[in-house]
């Protein structure tokens, strides 16, 4: 199965159009299947007053500026919204966003986006699920935060509401900016899988690129990650994310691992048949025998090539009588 990669831009564009589009220019190159923004309106996200989470304010360099005056220079526009869409179609890349107030939700439906990817802050906000459900759409539920209970709490409010419950993805994650990797916690993704019956996915805050590739060989069907044109650009996820080059090597990695997965069958792949008689061995003489002779444990044993009898046919090889005469080397008849 093709992992789902999402390169994160979110508000990594600084407010800047132009900017958004060389993130676009980026993403495309590195072969992912979407790049993603963030739709929002500041006065509807957080109250005046809400301050910064800690990774912000370690990341910027506003003071004890609130999170309102930070999101409100990094809005953008239902035009820039628009110009972005078609910037991805030239590029080869599909445009995707994440809603963060009932506004947004509204006017990324009314754009026609094909599927919605909630939030892990959003999770216990019903009025925000209800509206997604409504809209009857695939959902990427993003479960940083939460709890097994939580989770599944949001997945029924979205099933209520409309969301096809096959139409539902569990996406891991660490909200953290950067997140410690002894608290990354991947088998968490399995007992989603084994509670909810749901594929599941990962989104990565670590640094480096080696978790999310992990993921998708413990069975992540979608990966997301954040990524900048440049780490040491001003803003609150910058340092947090991917310069090109490496979501690029990330891409190169996940689809690596996609190909060595296999389908789960173990029989000889076309590349080792070839080698299974040069590898394996076969029951030869260790020393001359007569012909009426016995075979026995002395004057058997089991050497390459494998083109005889396989030695798992030992024992009804031994204490048969030889047919003709062997040579020490010649491989046994029977």
């Amino acid at each position: 199965m093709r992992t789902l990669i999402i390169a994160e831009a979110g508000v990594n564009h600084n407010g800047s159009l132009d900017l958004a589009r060389q993130l676009i220019d980026a993403a495309a190159a590195a072969g992912v299947d979407y790049v993603k923004f963030q739709t929002f309106r500041a006065d509807k996200l957080v109250t005046r007053t809400a301050r910064q989470a800690a990774y912000q304010s370690r990341n910027l360099d506003h003071g004890e500026e609130s999170q309102y005056t930070m999101l409100k220079r990094l809005e953008l526009s239902p035009d820039d919204h628009r110009a972005l869409i078609d910037h991805c179609n030239t590029k080869g890349v599909r445009f995707f966003s994440t809603a963060f107030d009932l506004e947004s939700i509204a006017f990324l439906d009314s754009l026609g986006l094909p599927l919605w990817k909630v939030p892990s802050g959003e999770i216990t906000n019903f009025p925000y699920l209800r509206a997604i459900g409504l809209t009857g759409k695939p959902v990427i539920l993003s479960t940083g935060m939460a709890t097994l209970d939580e989770i599944e709490a949001a997945v029924g409010v979205l099933t209520r509401f409309g969301t096809p419950r096959n139409g539902i993805t569990l996406l891991h994650c660490t909200t953290e900016y950067p997140a410690p990797k002894e608290q990354v916690n991947l088998r968490a993704m399995q007992t989603m899988h084994e509670r909810f019956g749901l594929p599941v996915g990962y989104s990565d805050h670590t640094e480096g690129i080696e978790i999310p590739v992990a993921a998708v060989a413990m069975g992540a069907t979608v990966i997301e990650k954040h990524f900048t044109l440049d780490r040491n650009l001003p803003g609150p996820d910058h340092k947090a994310s991917l310069e090109p080059d490496d979501l690029t090597a990330m891409v190169r990695q996940i689809r690596a691992v996609e190909s060595a997965l296999g389908n789960g069958v173990k029989e000889p792949t076309p590349a080792e048949r070839p080698n299974i008689p040069i590898a394996r061995k076969s029951i030869v003489a260790a020393t001359a025998i007569q012909q009426g002779e016995l075979f026995t444990e002395e004057n058997l044993t089991a050497k390459r090539p494998g083109t005889g009898l396989s030695p798992m046919l030992w024992e009804s090889v031994v204490g048969q009588t030889a047919p003709h005469d062997f040579e020490p080397d010649q491989p046994i008849e029977l």
